[in-house]
């Protein structure tokens, strides 16, 4: 939800091009995201400090005051004190500055996707502090020799590209680190991404190699 339409209607897109991740809806008031969040199940919310109609954080107060279970990342146009502190104290995960790059987005919401996994459940301490740090640990550089196995399984598929499954399946390496690799050459351009519907359900996103 973002004051600014502009700026709501790009997100959608910077989002959906991201495996697991689904755009309930965008609104542009705290009125009706209220009514939104009252009746849909959504499990992260991004805000605008400054709505039209109520103070983003109010809005924050009140999603924790009816106990409903959204995890928040916050969008604001400048980085205020007050805001700031009161969207921690409240429990935001995240908080962005506009104008909001692509690859910010991306980072945060792919930290957020490693933070749910981690989260799914734990045997002891070590899990936990996995989980807790997972939402602001930023995921580790590729190194370089598996890299070059990402690209040439990119090179190698041309125009048809590959899923993070696909690249999972054929180098041996995790479908969390494949696509971990996948987004880091899409971020510098050696890749995008191409959603690919088949006859139901969501699309597959596939890779395809850019060129270096």
């Amino acid at each position: 939800m973002d004051g600014d339409r502009t700026t709501a209607d790009a997100h959608p897109g910077q989002v959906e091009g991201l495996p697991g991740f689904t755009v309930v809806t965008t609104t542009h008031t705290a009125a009706a995201a209220r009514r939104v969040l009252a009746h849909r199940r959504v499990d992260l919310v991004l805000i605008d400090p400054h709505l039209p109609d109520e103070s983003g954080v109010d809005l924050l107060r009140w999603l924790r005051a009816t106990g409903l279970d959204v995890d928040v990342i916050a969008v604001a146009d400048t980085p205020e004190p007050t805001g700031l502190r009161a969207c921690v104290s409240l429990g935001v995960l995240h908080y962005l500055l506009k104008p909001l790059a692509g690859e910010h987005l991306r980072d945060r919401l792919c930290r957020y996707a490693q933070y749910r996994a981690a989260a799914g459940g734990f045997s002891g301490q070590e899990d936990v502090d996995r989980a807790m740090s997972a939402p602001r640990t930023p995921p580790a550089r590729p190194r370089g020799g598996t890299l070059d196995t990402v690209r040439g399984s990119l090179r190698a598929a041309g125009e048809v590209g590959v899923t993070a499954a696909d690249l999972a399946q054929r180098t041996g390496m995790s479908r969390v680190t494949a696509r971990r690799h996948l987004e880091h050459l899409v971020s510098g351009g050696s890749a995008d991404r191409v959603p690919r519907y088949g006859a139901v359900g969501r699309p597959r996103v596939h890779y395809r190699w850019l060129g270096a």
